[in-house]
């Protein structure tokens, strides 16, 4: 599922060489100071990404079936969950044009 404000639904994680199916909640913002797009988010706890991402700061690539951008995972959450944030074209689709974000 997605909507204006980023995208909420199935990815697929490739990190350390594996691939993981999760689920995550995306989002990000156009930064006018320096021209860039930031995009961030939770991904769903699962017991083999802890093992192979430890710590986090971890590249990865993350993909969505509205596209794929390089991102670094964070340190997990209580629960397990990393953060991922990236810079660039994010693995979801934003709206270009006001009538797109209604």
């Amino acid at each position: 599922m997605s909507g204006h404000d980023g995208y909420t639904g199935p990815v697929t994680l490739r990190a350390g060489g594996r691939d993981f199916r999760l689920t995550a909640v995306l989002g990000g913002c156009f930064q006018p100071l320096d021209g860039r797009y930031r995009w961030y988010g939770r991904l769903a706890a699962d017991d083999e990404l802890t093992r192979v991402a430890g710590d986090g700061g971890l590249a990865a690539v993350l993909s969505t079936s509205e596209g794929s951008a390089i991102g670094i995972l964070g340190e997990p959450d209580l629960w397990r969950r990393y953060r991922i944030e990236g810079v660039s074209t994010p693995p979801f689709r934003i709206p270009y044009a006001l009538t797109e974000a209604d």
